[in-house]
């Protein structure tokens, strides 16, 4: 919870009175907190500088994207950041940087995916986010995570670890290890599609768990929250992303692998949605590949969570022992399970 001295001096910066605070959301990286004064509520976050160890670049990637939408006359995409008294809409207190962003009344967020309809809605806004955003270019902004989706060198740390991590630990998870090394086609395959002259960089969210959409009372995606991430990158990362989430009615911390299966109407929805504005953009090549995204994604995130488990689980927060284990047992078998899925006639791009 943050301490009252500094909710104190956040109020004060911003000329907030007579204010409560809330925390809404634990959240997995930055902590956040709805502020109601005497006027209007805020939201307000701070920047987890451990991850993120550029706050003012994060700052900068909303600022140039909010000012592109009104100079363009777009319509908007997400909730506003608010200036504080010197103008800034990043505030510094002690080593700590904190935002306030408007508070969008009766809107409301999910933690996971419970329909089709929802999944269409939220493919829908971060493929219209990416979509007025087309003629922005996208490499004038800051990389706030380098390499956050390199699946190439995701899977040099994994061999990295396998020379040099745990070697007890190591020994014992053969069987995860070879599949791991079995999906190594996934890799080159990677390679190929970047490489590929007609796949675009463009303006992608990287984030794009059903979290991070706002709804409204009808049950209709209206924003898209959490941005910063914000990056350039590959129509792969967002889709990708959407489908590792998505599919699946269980998380990767399910321990009952029977119970992780792939809903095909959420599949479907996700590629319906997305289409909804980027079907025109993207190209052949980029659309043949729509539904490989996925086996990208959750290849990445099972290679992560085997490699952090090999280096004594220096990334990832566990509760339990081998949890990054379990985690990336539980992604290895989703995988496969797509890839099944994908392997059937109706799944064509």
């Amino acid at each position: 919870m943050m301490q009252n001295n500094i909710q104190e001096k956040i109020a004060k910066a911003y000329c907030w009175k007579n204010f409560t605070t809330a925390v809404i959301s634990s959240g997995l990286i930055n902590a956040t907190y709805k502020y109601e004064t005497e006027k209007e509520n805020f939201i307000v976050q701070q920047i987890n500088t451990s991850v993120f160890k550029n706050p003012t670049a994060i700052n900068e990637n909303i600022q140039f994207i909010s000012n592109y939408l009104q100079e363009t006359k777009q319509e908007k995409l997400f909730p506003s950041l608010i200036e504080h008294s010197t103008g800034n809409t990043l505030l510094q207190i002690e080593n700590n940087y904190y935002r306030a962003f408007e508070f969008i009344e009766n809107s409301i967020t999910t933690p996971v995916v419970n329909n089709a309809q929802q999944a269409y809605e939220a493919a829908k806004q971060f493929g219209k986010f990416t979509f007025l955003l087309k003629n922005f270019d996208a490499k004038t902004l800051n990389t706030t995570l380098p390499n956050f989706h390199n699946l190439s060198l995701r899977y040099q740390e994994f061999e990295n670890a396998l020379s040099n991590g745990n070697a007890t630990r190591i020994k014992e998870n053969k069987t995860l290890i070879n599949a791991i090394q079995k999906q190594q086609f996934i890799v080159q395959r990677f390679e190929n599609f970047i490489q590929e002259s007609s796949v675009k960089i463009r303006v992608t969210h990287h984030d794009t768990k059903i979290s991070n959409v706002l709804f409204n009372k009808n049950n209709q995606a209206i924003f898209v929250i959490d941005l910063d991430t914000i990056m350039p990158g590959y129509f792969l990362s967002d889709v990708g992303d959407m489908i590792r989430t998505y599919i699946s009615p269980v998380s990767e911390e399910e321990k009952d692998f029977s119970t992780i299966i792939i809903r095909e109407e959420v599949l479907k929805a996700i590629q319906e949605g997305y289409l909804y504005y980027m079907k025109n953009e993207l190209s052949s090549f980029e659309k043949e590949n729509f539904f490989f995204s996925g086996e990208v994604l959750i290849y990445m995130q099972a290679i992560r969570f085997l490699t952090d488990y090999f280096n004594n689980d220096i990334y990832y927060q566990t509760t339990y022992p081998h949890q990054n284990k379990i985690r990336a047992a539980n992604q290895i078998n989703l995988l496969e399970k797509l890839q099944y899925t994908l392997s059937k006639e109706n799944f064509s791009n």
